[in-house]
């Protein structure tokens, strides 16, 4: 039984932030480790001591965690960039509360001991004889040590410490993964062998001038040792105690929402039935006041929930198995549906003019009690613009950019995925059944609108960066230009006809050009329905995408490592990638006619490259196996943490059903005949991340944790159902029966019916909630069973 971990989390905003910077404020930004690994880095939001980001992401870690960790930076221009301070979330302070954390938490100081990282690979073991005892403990490797250096590595050794009895290993230097291979021996009888004792294994950072910085610690209770003589495995380094200090709010406080979501999954044929309720419900639709399988899950759901389940619904619907159509689902469920087939679309038509909006700049303002001349005096060459004249142009630039918008959505009918707009067909069917008078003709084309411009284009537009269309947030002058295109845009998506009765009457200026874009929408929305279901390609199972569609691209910095020859930084070339399904190709720039590709079946691991290998930040690199066997290495440096993590995630997840995919590899590179982040000349190296990804419009469908999400929902309303179908009607039908007979009345045989199919329908979905809820536990019984060796829970991984 397979477990799906996903780590949810928002940073929302900043407050009481120190000043950093000689002018009185900070340039803040935040960075996000999930354990030692960098995840997420948000935009800067320059000279703010209350900041604001608003950035969320999700991260699935099948592997599981141990520590959340947020760091709040000043960035610098000059010189390294200074820590504000930190906030860390342990996996088990998150997995207490199911619902999530929603909090302002304090920032605690950065304290070089306690940031420790890495694992050791130890074997302990007692050796017994009748004049004494000793502990034998082979000190084999560790890796991803902190880096202590001013070189990015550290030059490790362990020591072993009982009472005031301890040992050493030799140094190895310029190493974060270090290798031993020695054996220290303990003579327990000197140190006095207490039961209730500890044995520690530290590791140090030797340091010629100076005193040893410390790089974690792991403590082993002696008794374990004497239950299990033999105690082998990766042990997590810690720091030297819980010393972390909130500095009493004098560092400032981050708003965090975080949760955490741990699934274990049954095997695909446990989830059929429960699958085939659902989709059942949307292929063979029943009458409009029938209850259905949806309809109870929608009783079932909280508030806080809703938008995950929608999410759930819309993959389980885009399965190949499957097939979508429209039923009354929640809003929700078609917001999350276009994010997830519609964000390569959505960046085809608008990523050029919201470019060309944050390069221009312009300064853009209608609303008289907002306009600042002092900011708008290159608009006129005869000295300080007037009022009039900043909203004349003003009212130019707006109408030039949304001409622009509206010219690209309305010529992208093509370019649209075809099972968008198979779902916008049938729900233009059924509004046009629903509302069949002439006075509701513009129904059907709201019902598509509605969502297409107010819940997909129109938030792109006022927030860029939520939709990857930038790296950075827009700054106050160019935030207003967006804000105003989206106000226009979302009047665009209502026809028209909420024009002339709110409040801003300043925006009257562009009622023109929103009124004659009316007819070409409608005139789109006409076309975009205009599909044929049955035509209709699936999806290749893999992926949402189509094969030819391009997941990814940009330039990147290459060098292909090709036998043990010396690898210089110098050496990596600017390219141009692009991701598709199928393969990885680059050429000298976008427009270059000659590609090379790497295909996407060769792949073999995706994995991030130790910074001391290069001198280099950001670099990754991607294995391939030739058709003989061969291992070949790409190197790719990204710009930026962020871009990393995104191309990492975005070939994980094509090459996800890979086989032969590796195990283990080497964060550094080969030279010299020796790997330069180990020093050892072997293949093996450290576990490989491969399921490790960033949750997006891309992620590979999974109907089996799709499902199980379901079934936990349903599983936490089920007392609901069952006393408001089954228990409630029970007594609906004693006390009918207890009544004098009586002329059946048509409604009330009709709502009788009605009755006697919700009841149905939730036995049917109680039975198969029971069903999987005895799967689980029998599985879980196993893995009890089958688990009998010893593990040190709070260390050991």
């Amino acid at each position: 039984m397979a477990t799906n971990t996903s780590l949810y989390f928002r940073i929302v905003e900043g407050r009481n932030l120190p000043a950093k910077d000689v002018s009185g404020t900070s340039d803040p930004y935040c960075i996000v480790k999930v354990d030692n690994e960098v995840v997420a880095r948000t935009a800067t939001v320059w000279k703010n001591l209350n900041p604001f980001w608003g950035e969320e992401y999700t991260l699935h870690l099948p592997t599981g965690f141990h520590t959340l960790t947020f760091y709040v930076m000043d960035e610098d221009t000059i010189g390294h960039d200074d820590v504000i301070g930190k906030i860390s979330l342990s996996k088990d302070v998150i997995a207490a509360q199911p619902k999530g954390l929603d909090n302002w938490l304090n920032l605690s100081r950065v304290d070089p001991d306690e940031e420790v990282q890495g694992e050791i690979h130890l074997a302990l073991e007692l050796h017994r004889d009748a004049q004494r005892t000793c502990l034998h403990c082979h000190v084999i490797e560790a890796r991803d040590l902190a880096p202590r250096d001013i070189s990015g590595t550290s030059d490790p050794f362990t020591r072993i410490i009982y009472n005031n009895l301890s040992a050493e290993t030799s140094i190895i230097k310029k190493t974060r993964f270090p290798h031993w291979d020695e054996t220290l021996e303990l003579c327990l009888d000197e140190g006095g062998d207490d039961e209730g004792g500890s044995v520690t294994v530290e590791v140090w950072d030797w340091d010629m001038v100076g005193k040893n910085d410390f790089l974690g610690k792991v403590e082993i209770p002696l008794s374990c040792l004497h239950r299990s003589p033999l105690l082998q495995g990766w042990f997590r380094l810690m720091p030297p105690g819980n010393t972390e200090d909130d500095a009493g709010g004098k560092l400032g406080a981050l708003r965090l929402k975080v949760r955490l979501a741990e699934e274990r999954i049954l095997p695909s044929l446990y989830y059929q039935p429960l699958i085939e309720q659902l989709v059942e419900a949307v292929i063979s639709p029943s009458e409009v006041d029938d209850p259905t399988p949806l309809t109870l899950l929608e009783e079932v759901t909280t508030v806080e929930s809703r938008q995950d389940v929608a999410m759930t619904l819309v993959k389980i619907y885009l399965d190949p198995n499957t097939l979508f159509r429209s039923n009354s689902l929640a809003s929700k469920a078609m917001e999350q549906f276009m994010k997830a087939v519609g964000m390569l679309y959505l960046h085809e038509v608008l990523k050029p003019i919201i470019n060309r909006i944050f390069e221009e700049r312009k300064y853009i303002e209608l609303d008289p009690c907002k306009i600042d001349l002092n900011r708008c005096r290159r608009i006129s060459f005869k000295g300080s613009a007037s009022e009039a004249e900043v909203r004349e142009s003003s009212v130019g630039l707006l109408q030039t950019y949304l001409t622009s918008i509206m010219e690209a959505i309305v010529n992208s009918v093509s370019q649209c995925p075809p099972v968008m707009r198979v779902v916008f067909k049938q729900l233009h069917k059924r509004v046009e059944e629903q509302f069949p008078e002439p006075e509701n003709e513009d129904v059907k084309y709201l019902a598509i609108s509605g969502f297409f411009f107010l819940r997909l284009f129109a938030p792109a537009i006022l927030t860029p960066k939520l939709f990857q269309l930038r790296d950075h947030h827009a700054d106050t002058r160019t935030s207003r230009t967006l804000l105003l295109l989206a106000k226009a845009l979302q009047s665009v998506g209502n026809l028209g006809l909420q024009l002339g009765h709110g409040k801003e009457q300043w925006m009257t200026p562009l009622h023109p050009i929103i009124l004659c874009s009316v007819a070409s929408v409608k005139d789109f929305l006409d076309k975009l329905v205009d599909i044929d279901h049955d035509n209709v390609c699936e999806a290749p199972q893999r992926a949402v995408f189509l094969p030819s569609v391009i997941v990814k691209e940009g330039f990147l910095q290459k060098h292909k490592a090709e036998g043990p020859q010396l690898l210089k930084r110098f050496t990596f070339k600017k390219r141009h990638f692009w991701l598709s399904s199928e393969s990885l190709s680059y050429a000298k720039s976008p427009d270059w006619q000659v590609r090379s590709s790497i295909p996407i079946q060769r792949v073999c691991a995706v994995e991030r490259v130790d910074e001391n290998a290069f001198q280099l930040q950001n670099v990754m690199q991607v294995i391939t196996q030739d058709t003989e066997g061969q291992l070949h290495t790409t190197y790719l440096q990204c710009k930026n943490v962020n871009e990393l993590n995104q191309w990492l995630s975005a070939i994980r997840k094509v090459s996800i059903y890979n086989e032969h995919m590796l195990p283990s590899f080497h964060p550094g590179a080969h030279r010299g005949n020796k790997w330069t982040c180990c020093l050892q000349p072997d293949r093996t190296g450290v576990r490989t991340h491969s399921a490790v990804t960033l949750g997006d419009w891309s992620d590979p469908l999974d109907p089996d944790a799709e499902t199980q999400m379901v079934y936990k929902e349903l599983l936490q309303g089920r007392d609901k159902l069952r006393k408001q179908y089954l228990e409630t009607q029970e007594m609906e039908t004693a006390e009918q029966e207890e009544m004098p007979l009586k002329a059946s009345q048509p409604s009330s045989v009709s709502a009788q019916g009605r009755s006697e199919r919700a009841r149905a329908v939730a036995a049917r979905l109680l039975d198969v909630v029971l069903d999987l809820e005895r799967a689980h536990s029998t599985f879980q019984s196993r893995e009890r069973d089958e688990s009998g060796a010893f593990i040190l829970t709070s260390q050991r991984t």
